[in-house]
């Protein structure tokens, strides 16, 4: 009656892209940690972006900034095809996985959905894919009117990680830039990042390839890398616990992975920080649908952990799917081969089970979109105080 339009926010975000020059994200997995790392190295290079992130970035203490340049970065949401009205100057696409087929249905329509946000491309733009996934190594080979920019960890790749070594501090690591008409790559040699995973690393690289097209040197791009902050509850600790004087203590991380491909690749940084020592996954699966979906998949995902401790579904507003229950997954997972999966009645009881099975220096990862945060915030003080 008033009169004021009601405008959707991909619609919105769509128009806004119009007024920038704009790096857009997209992918199933890493686009809030790729686009915080994208803000990072322009900022370092004294670009001055606005950001639209799905996530909060902790340099920023939000997921928003206003920026004064010409250029905007932003988080590109694919759960309902909107991303494909957006307007990219450059077009970064991290992995492309079976995700939100309640809106695809098939994996050819997904296919179809990030063809066209490349396709969106000016003449002028550019395309920043990870060919180390076959999905986008197939996407790649479909771009064949726009600029490419590859990366990854394959000898294919554009922009690539090399002399990868990980320890408590995060990732260290050299890239090797292809340059056109030679056979040597260029090198930018010992950058850090202050993260755990080799996912994380990619994720970087696709950072580096735009900073790069935009004119970072490598001493800003070294410098960015080395003090990025990260994002809220991407591998992010909240806790420690000392069992027994003297040893070691617990240490507790929060992650808001809820798909298997996240939560294995999680699991492998922490395996890779943990060795030998204990690494305990504490799982609050995400929706009833996506668990029947993915199934399988979340029956396999677990196996870098030493014990998995399962919680009820975080429901998200659906209803019970007959037989989709975080016991069914704990059968599966040990038909699957686990040897410690068990399930839980409720998170409140969350602190007995990690006090009946913890080591000192062992590491729990607690993952999950849903309430799972809370819990793992307050797990330290509630162990601490023998609750």
């Amino acid at each position: 009656a008033a009169g004021i339009p009601i405008v959707r926010r991909a619609n919105m975000l769509a128009e806004i892209t119009r007024l920038k020059y704009t790096v857009c994200i997209a992918g199933t997995h890493g686009k809030t940690t790729t686009t915080s790392m994208v803000a990072a190295l322009l900022d370092g290079a004294g670009i001055d972006p606005t950001v639209i992130n799905g996530g909060i970035i902790h340099a920023y203490g939000s997921n928003y900034k206003a920026g004064e340049s010409d250029w905007m970065v932003v988080e590109s949401d694919e759960s309902d095809g909107t991303f494909a009205k957006l307007h990219p100057t450059c077009a970064i696409v991290t992995n492309i996985d079976p995700e939100h087929m309640d809106h695809y249905g098939t994996m050819e329509k997904l296919r179809e959905a990030f063809d066209t946000f490349v396709e969106n491309l000016p003449f002028y733009g550019f395309a920043v894919l990870c060919t180390d996934h076959p999905e986008v190594q197939a996407l790649a080979a479909r771009v064949t009117d726009r600029r490419r920019i590859t990366y990854g960890f394959n000898r294919q790749a554009d922009v690539r990680a090399v002399n990868l070594r990980t320890d408590l501090n995060g990732a260290h690591y050299d890239v090797a830039l292809r340059r056109p008409g030679s056979a040597q790559p260029r090198m930018i040699a010992g950058l850090t990042l202050p993260m755990a995973g080799e996912h994380n690393v990619q994720n970087s690289l696709a950072a580096i390839a735009v900073a790069l097209e935009l004119g970072a040197t490598d001493d800003q791009i070294r410098s960015s890398l080395a003090g990025f902050g990260g994002v809220k509850r991407r591998f992010t600790p909240v806790g420690e616990w000392t069992p027994e004087k003297g040893k070691p203590p617990v240490r507790i991380i929060d992650d808001y992975g809820h798909h298997p491909v996240e939560i294995a690749a999680v699991l492998k940084a922490a395996r890779a920080m943990q060795g030998q020592e204990q690494l305990i996954a504490v799982c609050q699966p995400h929706r009833y649908t996506r668990l029947r979906d993915l199934f399988e998949e979340f029956s396999r995902c677990f196996d870098q952990a030493d014990e998995v401790i399962i919680a009820p579904v975080y429901e998200a507003g659906e209803a019970l799917i007959e037989g989709i229950t975080h016991e069914a997954l704990v059968t599966s997972m040990r038909r699957h081969g686990h040897r410690a999966a068990n399930a839980i009645g409720s998170l409140e009881e969350l602190p007995a089970a990690i006090r009946e099975r913890i080591q000192p220096g062992g590491m729990v990862v607690c993952l999950g979109a849903g309430d799972i945060t809370r819990y793992a915030a307050d797990l330290a003080g509630k162990l601490a105080a023998g609750g």
